[in-house]
């Protein structure tokens, strides 16, 4: 069983129907499925993109706002995805802290790694907001920096669908899953696991990435507690090693 794994959510996971907002019925899943594995006694780091309010990319598409600009406004999003999330984990019972990359010590902590560990080792969940604090970087390579300095051992993608497929299983029928992959494969230009930059720095620290179908009850108790992987898709160095 994994001590300590960081768990990566989209931001457009959060969403209601209409793709914008908070869904408070999914903060409340999410913090029942978080609880879960705290309560088994893992160690649980957290990013969450920011995407169901901005997303830097398109709010620059235009070219009125800088790309820059663009990413800051994104890395704020995902700052009030990270409180929303505390809360829901609060109501809980969870302790937990939210750490930015962007200093706003009214509403969170900076990001200290050291501290973020020791909150760690007291049971608290750390959510780690504001990306890296850098534009131009997304909040999956922010996610693989944070486990990579926290020490996890694997970070989760938690998504829609149940792993990594060789095409889009949303517009082909015939898509076939991909249990595991090596890092090399997953940076493929038809594989969308992470963006490259991630998946070299987990390729980098040898840091397994599972990717798995985060709306399904019990799945990540099941994958880091049982380590079952037969409703998920891993990437690691070698196939042999999964």
């Amino acid at each position: 069983m994994a001590k300590r794994v960081l768990i990566k959510f989209s931001g457009e996971a959060l969403a209601n129907e209409d793709g914008h907002g908070i869904d408070s019925e999914t903060l409340k899943f999410i913090a029942s499925e978080i609880k879960s594995l705290v309560d088994s006694g893992v160690e649980v780091g957290l990013v969450i993109g920011g995407g169901n309010i901005i997303r830097g990319v398109n709010a620059a598409k235009e070219g009125i706002i800088k790309r820059s600009s663009g990413d800051y406004m994104g890395m704020l999003a995902t700052v009030i995805n990270a409180v929303a999330i505390q809360e829901a984990l609060e109501y809980f019972g969870l302790k937990t802290r939210v750490q930015s990359a962007i200093h706003m010590k009214e509403i969170c902590e900076p990001f200290i790694v050291r501290r973020a560990i020791r909150h760690l080792e007291k049971g608290r969940v750390v959510i780690f907001a504001a990306g890296t604090g850098n534009p131009f970087f997304t909040t999956d390579t922010a996610a693989t920096l944070r486990a990579v300095e926290i020490g996890a051992q694997m970070i989760i993608k938690a998504t829609k669908v149940d792993g990594v497929y060789d095409k889009d299983p949303a517009k082909y029928p015939d898509a076939k899953k991909l249990p595991v992959l090596t890092y090399e494969e997953a940076m493929q230009d038809n594989i969308k696991v992470m963006d490259d930059t991630s998946i070299a720095l987990a390729k980098d620290n040898s840091l397994p990435i599972i990717v798995c179908d985060m709306f399904e009850k019990g799945n990540l108790y099941d994958i880091i507690i049982n380590e079952n992987y037969d409703k998920c898709s891993i990437v690691t160095d070698k196939k042999e090693n999964a």
